[in-house]
């Protein structure tokens, strides 16, 4: 408990110290007397008027027609992917097949084993 007291103290002190240097006072935004509408130098860049900013999003929201390049560029995507899922598909049913055909001959190598079995055994008898 002494650890976190000296360190909230310490933590304290610091700003106090911050807080009262005068390097402190000329990081602050200075406040301007006039208040002006329009923007000037580099902020004039970054802010456009308020009918402009909505006709760019009333021309451009969830409901607004797509370009055709926007069009042809989605169904590209998506025959690749359902070409990329084929594929894996295919793949699957491949390797299953292969393992089907495995088993089976797996049994039948056991069943002409026990024919051969029974028959032999029918000549030592």
């Amino acid at each position: 408990m002494s650890w976190t007291y000296a360190s909230l103290l310490a933590l304290l002190a610091v700003l106090l110290a911050l807080s009262l240097s005068p390097e402190a006072d000329s990081a602050a935004v200075p406040s301007s007397t006039g208040r002006d509408k329009t923007p000037k130098g580099p902020l004039k860049k970054i802010f456009m008027k308020e009918e402009d900013a909505l006709n760019f999003f009333r021309r451009r929201n969830r409901r607004g027609a797509k370009s055709q390049d926007e069009i042809n560029v989605e169904q590209r995507l998506s025959l690749a992917a359902d070409e990329r899922k084929r594929e894996f598909h295919e793949e699957k049913r491949n390797e299953f097949e292969s393992y089907a055909e495995e088993e089976h001959d797996g049994i039948s190598d056991v069943a002409e084993s026990d024919e051969f079995i029974h028959s032999t055994s029918s000549f030592i008898h």
